[in-house]
């Protein structure tokens, strides 16, 4: 249970997922920038950067938090959920997709893999059809 009351809570993932999308947002600009405009709109470069490095950082966050064993809640939801959130929602996927396979879960971390990629694929392409119909 969190000793962090409600609003405190919520705060800390509000002030954190503001930062993470900043950041992103910065991020992309910076690979605009040093790749130029050509190179990111041929592949999505700064999505890629985004999703490696905040899985890194949700890596190095999960272990430093285990190595700390309690009294992680604020840092918790200030830099996993709302940071790292807010920079890339893939850091959260990498790390339940790792704590699955760790756990022996193979069987499960696949099918979770497998449904995320085809559902969120197919929950865009219904989103974008939908869209086009309504025009």
């Amino acid at each position: 249970m969190s000793s962090l009351s409600p609003l405190a809570a919520t705060a800390n993932v509000a002030i954190g997922g503001a930062i993470g999308a900043v950041l992103r947002h910065q991020t992309g600009r910076l690979m605009t920038h040093w790749l130029g405009a050509k190179t990111v709109t041929a592949f999505p470069w700064a999505t890629l950067t985004v999703n490696v490095v905040g899985s890194l950082l949700m890596g190095v966050l999960a272990g430093w938090m285990a190595r700390q064993g309690t009294g992680g809640e604020q840092m918790r939801l200030l830099l996993g959920v709302g940071l790292l959130g807010g920079f890339t929602t893939f850091s959260s996927f990498s790390l339940e997709m790792m704590l699955l396979i760790e756990r022996g879960q193979i069987a499960p971390a696949m099918t979770y893999a497998l449904v995320s990629v085809l559902a969120g694929l197919a929950g865009l392409y219904i989103g974008l059809i939908a869209m086009r119909l309504a025009a």
